[in-house]
C-alpha cells in the first residue's frame, strides 16, 4: 500500500491521523504511519486489538505479550483466558457493584 499519513488537529487540540484503506489480498488493510508504530511500540508480528468504547470510538492497543512462567503450561493459561472471555459481561458486572 501506498500513501502518506496526514496529520491535523481539530479545536480540541487532538492529533487527528488519516490514512487510505486498501486492497491487500482478499482482504481491506490500511497502513501505520511512523509516528503512530513509535507511539504504539509494535513491530512486524506483533498483535493490535481494535476496542470499541462507550462512544462508539475505536481504540487502537497492542496486545502486550506476557512471558509464560515456567510452572504455567501454555494450554492451561490459554484455557483461562476462554473461560474469562466468556464470563466477561459477568466478571465486569461484580466489579462495578
Amino acid at each position: 500500500m501506498n500513501g502518506g499519513a496526514q496529520m491535523k488537529e481539530d479545536h480540541f487540540k487532538k492529533k487527528i491521523l488519516s490514512r487510505k484503506i486498501g486492497k491487500m489480498g482478499n482482504s481491506l488493510g490500511v497502513s501505520l504511519p511512523k509516528v503512530l508504530i513509535d507511539k504504539l511500540d509494535v513491530s512486524q508480528g506483533d498483535e493490535i486489538e481494535f476496542i470499541e468504547n462507550s462512544q462508539g470510538e475505536i481504540i487502537l492497543k497492542k496486545v502486550r505479550q506476557l512471558k509464560t512462567p515456567e510452572n504455567v503450561r501454555p494450554e492451561v493459561l490459554e484455557a483461562f483466558f476462554d473461560v474469562f472471555e466468556e464470563d466477561e459481561g459477568i466478571l465486569q458486572d461484580l466489579r462495578d457493584r
